[in-house]
């Protein structure tokens, strides 16, 4: 299965995110995932990091419900851009130790 990120359209209270699912042996499968805009501008989420979150979320539907394609269009939720956020935050630095001999 090939996941392929065909674009993207603003609208009035939403950002679409289309994608192209091909599987061997049959026509692709077109998908719309949207993101309201008012997470773009209240900075929860980066416009660059749009299409990453979208393609995550659609992965995980796809994996979820291998048979059932019958969903071609998701709302990537409050929650999912927070676990986004939360993944790509940098990590603590650990102070460094001396290694100590036996």
């Amino acid at each position: 299965m090939i996941v392929q990120y065909v674009g993207f359209k603003v609208t009035s209270s939403l950002r679409e995110y289309f994608f192209a699912v091909h599987e061997k042996g049959t026509e692709p499968l077109q998908y719309t995932l949207t993101i309201a805009n008012e997470a773009f501008l209240s900075h929860r989420v980066r416009y660059q990091d749009a299409p990453d979150i979208c393609s995550l979320r659609l992965h995980s539907e796809l994996e979820a419900h291998p048979d059932q394609r019958f969903e071609s269009t998701y709302c990537v939720t409050e929650a999912e851009l927070a676990v986004y956020q939360d993944s790509r935050k940098p990590k603590a630095n650990r102070p460094f130790q001396k290694r100590q001999n036996d």
